[in-house]
């Protein structure tokens, strides 16, 4: 079922894939929707179509890392500009002051460093370049850790999708042969259990028999 409705997809939509699956990465911190819509979803399902054939896994990732690294660098810039504006706005306001206060907590904490490291959490990832802006982190910083994390983050993503879709086609074809297997197992223990009673059977009635012929000789 799962990859009948996979092909059927990947019939559809073919190498716009690639472009769903990057504009998906790229926005989640460009335009904060990481806090909606987290962006390794695109990309986790970006590995399973390389893994089904649709997309090229030596492609898929290069994209997700440039779409990655730019997404985060338009909201450093965003919010190096808009810093303040974008707090009060509609969707800083969605965001909430206690997610903006726990980012600004953890920038000033680990400094560059935190632009890594919030990578790799859903929610630091799509606030983390805009608070990077807005605090005045020089950009070459930025970038350097940036790209670091985008780097390992795209890749592990993409990856991580085609080992979870190889896996599934691995159990998919073991379920296919385990009833098989089993009632093949069950078989071969209900003839050796059979087998076993018969021969018990049998020996009980020549246990049986020779009493009975005893007792016949004892009575003449």
């Amino acid at each position: 079922m799962f990859e009948h409705i996979m092909t059927r997809i990947g019939d559809a939509t073919g190498t716009w894939l690639y472009a769903i699956a990057a504009g998906l990465a790229f926005a989640e911190a460009a335009f904060l929707l990481g806090v909606v819509l987290p962006g390794e979803t695109a990309l986790l399902v970006a590995g399973v179509f390389c893994e089904r054939g649709v997309l090229d896994l030596r492609i898929m990732i290069p994209v997700a890392i440039i779409a990655a690294i730019a997404g985060d660098s338009v909201g450093y810039e965003f919010g190096r500009k808009f810093g303040p504006a974008l707090r009060r706005s509609r969707a800083g306001l969605r965001v909430g002051e206690p997610r903006w206060a726990t980012v600004d907590a953890f920038l000033h904490k680990h400094g560059g460093k935190a632009v890594f490291l919030g990578r790799m959490t859903a929610l630091l990832r799509a606030l983390m370049p805009s608070m990077a802006g807005m605090s005045g982190m020089h950009y070459w910083t930025f970038l350097f850790w940036n790209a670091l994390g985008g780097i390992l983050w795209a890749t592990g993503c993409v990856l991580l999708g085609y080992a979870f879709s190889s896996a599934l086609g691995t159990i998919g074809s073991t379920l296919t042969w385990a009833p098989l297997a089993i009632l093949a197992v069950a078989g071969i223990v209900y003839l050796v259990l059979h087998r076993r009673r018969r021969k018990r059977e049998q020996a009980e009635g020549h246990s049986l028999a020779g009493l009975t012929s005893s007792e016949s000789s004892d009575a003449e």
